[in-house]
């Protein structure tokens, strides 16, 4: 291979612009075939994805069979056309379903994770990954396994909260059912979720014992037990130094420890971010020496590899052993993969892409994933409820429930609050949307609390949005640019906060409506932890939903009457004011402050059900613990038993406790099943305890 052939394989540009569309015609962009040409690329990012940073709507975007079409071409032209035809590694987003038109949405991962079902999760990997497969990729960017403990940070969503052993058992679950058909990247390497100040992309201020301790284990947990194939480095600095540039953490840790034998991306642009933002490179084919050197093999944007690692070479900089040893990384994933033998797909596979199969586990996910935090009785509804007011900004809008990194969507395909409700077709339904998240001019809470005075039981839909629009500016990582311009977002990467308090005039909202003294569900939706003390003094009852996804209205009004009984348990803990955060299950116990309460709102791991449960004492039998759980409530329903060992780390004081083993139990009204752990024999000079409903209290 010459040094070009080698350097595009280590490339990976944005593939959104290299494609024309207009009618059933796909035709190759001039700038997809001219690189080809010159620097015949090894992968290529995003060529699917529909959004508004791409410029693509449902109708410019590619339907699932297009793509299929398309990534065809581009897949003959690498193979037809170059030198060697070496097949191409396309690569999608696949945070929650993949970021393309006519796909499987799904609940966010701080969503998914509130399932705690790691059996659930596989299956949504699965259909990710053969989603994503039919239509012609390869590799899926996600899971995100980022501890998050700063609810300020915008990509909270996107994350499986802020335990290491519940985000590796889950993240590890998604990565088993991805790489069933394509290969998984886990996201992002390392500490991103604690940036300073809530800023996205900030330093994580950390030290190593906590980094191992804390950070690192959901991402060691889905390279040794899940095998993950792919891991993409983040774009903070830890201790200085910038996770892109990290020797010790790609090399040492990553491939030594671990045993990785994949491939590392950069995050977008992240190569040239060690000279342009982080400057410790004096200049881009520096920077792209010292990626490639610390272990990534991959340059995500491609502007330093593809345009100065050769002038690195030439420069001494680095040695063309270094280069090689990425190709062969690079060429060994494809190998494994199949591509040399078969480098295409059936179009026909496509009408699996958003099935009906596929959109009924969106339904489940989103059932599992709310947690019920507040019930005075009003749930289930009875049928003394007959009229039911639906209030509030996302109550129908279905980019609201959606969350970041999700395509542009047919209305048909998605179930909004207000519209799951009216399917049920078991009340009289009147809506009103009250307000908007963030913009104060829009209201009409007026009408809101005449349609509100009509009802028998009001439910009020609340929180934020990561809904981006096509007016809204991005950087070059598409991140979003916060600006003067209202917009409804106040969630999603780059939207971070300073305060947790709903925006806009959603708190008039509320107490305008609470001041009716009529039954009120408050449900939150919504990507991160927010203030809620207010509709946790006032309301009825309360439900926590994130982002549901396209089936989130289907499964409210499930809950709501009683057709599932909510099981989802919190997997971040709800803070009772920003002075609190940091605030999480496992630090070490602390005092109360002055004006409130140390503890937060609602604890990790807490989530009600319409029945109760009843535990009884642990039972020990050499390395096996055992806990017997009674459904002794009226109904049936879901408990997430959770085990937890106080830390005993000799010579480090890192927490308090933590959770060291978790099972999700179906119980018929009545029934009893007893819970066996098997555990190392290192807990047993631990304290060990069981979460139950009691301990969980507030």
């Amino acid at each position: 291979m010459t040094i070009e052939e080698k350097c595009g394989q280590l490339t990976c540009p944005i593939g959104f612009n290299y494609y024309g569309k207009e009618g059933d015609s796909i035709w190759l962009s001039d700038g997809f075939t001219g690189v080809m040409d010159t620097l015949p690329l090894g992968s290529c990012w995003a060529v699917l994805r529909a959004d508004p940073w791409s410029r693509k709507t449902v109708e410019t975007g590619l339907q699932p069979v297009e793509s299929a079409r398309l990534l065809n071409k581009m897949q003959r032209y690498a193979v037809e056309n170059t030198r060697l035809g070496i097949p191409m590694l396309f690569c999608e987003e696949t945070p929650h379903g993949h970021m393309a038109v006519g796909t499987t949405v799904f609940p966010t991962g701080i969503g998914m994770a509130s399932t705690w079902d790691p059996e659930l999760l596989e299956n949504v990997g699965e259909v990710m990954g053969r989603e994503i497969r039919a239509q012609g990729a390869h590799l899926g960017y996600g899971p995100v396994l980022d501890i998050a403990r700063d609810p300020r940070w915008s990509r909270v969503e996107e994350t499986m909260g802020e335990d290491p052993y519940l985000s590796g058992v889950l993240g590890t679950a998604i990565v088993k059912g991805m790489q069933k058909h394509v290969v998984a990247t886990l996201k992002h390497l390392a500490a991103y979720g604690v940036p300073q100040g809530g800023h996205n992309a900030a330093t994580a201020d950390v030290g190593p014992n906590r980094l191992k301790h804390d950070y690192l284990p959901a991402f060691e947990m889905a390279v040794k037990e899940g095998h993950a194939g792919s891991v993409m480095t983040a774009y903070n600095t830890i201790d200085g130094v910038p996770c892109t540039a990290n020797g010790w953490l790609l090399q040492e840790m990553l491939r030594q420890s671990w045993g990785f034998k994949g491939v590392v991306f950069s995050d977008l642009n992240a190569v040239n971010a060690l000279y342009a933002t982080h400057h410790v490179a004096a200049d881009p084919a520096e920077a792209a020496a010292l990626a490639l050197k610390a272990g990534v093999d991959i340059d995500l944007g491609g502007y330093n590899y593809g345009g100065f690692l050769k002038e690195a070479l030439q420069r001494g900089l680095i040695a063309e052993s270094d280069i090689d040893r990425a190709v062969r990384h690079v060429l060994q994933l494809k190998n494994d993969l199949g591509l040399f033998e078969n480098p295409y797909v059936e179009e026909e596979e496509t009408v699996i892409v958003g099935c009906d199969e596929h959109t009924d586990l969106a339904w489940n996910v989103a059932k599992e994933s709310a947690i019920l935090l507040k019930n005075n009785g009003l749930l289930p509804f009875d049928q003394v409820v007959k009229k039911v007011a639906v209030i509030g900004p996302n109550a129908d809008n279905m980019y609201n429930q959606l969350g970041d990194y999700t395509a542009p969507q047919d209305p048909d395909r998605i179930v909004t609050m207000l519209e799951g409700i009216q399917s049920k077709g078991l009340v009289e339904v009147r809506y009103a949307k009250g307000c908007s998240i963030r913009d104060m001019a829009a209201d009409d809470i007026e009408e809101a609390v005449r349609v509100a005075r009509w009802a028998d039981a009001i439910v009020l839909v609340v929180g934020g949005s990561s809904a981006r629009d096509f007016q809204t500016s991005y950087e070059e990582t598409g991140a979003a640019i916060v600006d003067q311009r209202i917009s409804d977002m106040d969630c999603g990467e780059g939207f971070d906060r300073s305060s947790l308090r709903l925006l806009g005039p959603q708190e008039e909202l509320m107490h305008r409506i609470y001041a009716l003294g009529k039954p009120v569900v408050t449900v939150y939706i919504c990507g991160r932890p927010m203030d809620m003390n207010l509709a946790s003094e006032q309301s009825d009852a309360l439900l926590l939903m994130w982002y549901p996804g396209m089936e989130g209205g289907s499964a409210l009004a499930d809950i709501l009457w009683g057709d599932y009984n909510p099981s989802g348990k919190l997997p971040i803990s709800i803070p009772r004011s920003v002075g609190q955060i940091p605030v999480y299950h496992s630090q070490p116990v602390m005092g109360d402050y002055v004006e409130e309460s140390s503890k937060p709102l609602y604890p990790f791991g807490y989530g009600l059900s319409y029945t109760q449960f009843e535990y009884g004492e642990l039972e020990v039998n050499g390395t096996e613990v055992a806990v017997t759980v009674t459904n002794v409530g009226p109904v049936d329903g879901d408990e997430v038993v959770q085990l937890y060992a106080q830390e005993n780390t000799p010579g480090l004081a890192l927490s308090s406790e933590r959770l060291i083993a978790f099972q999700r139990v179906h119980l018929e009204a009545g029934e009893t099943q007893k819970i066996v752990f098997s555990l190392d024999k290192s807990y047993f000079t631990t304290t060990l305890r069981v979460s139950t409903p009691e301990a969980l209290r507030i």
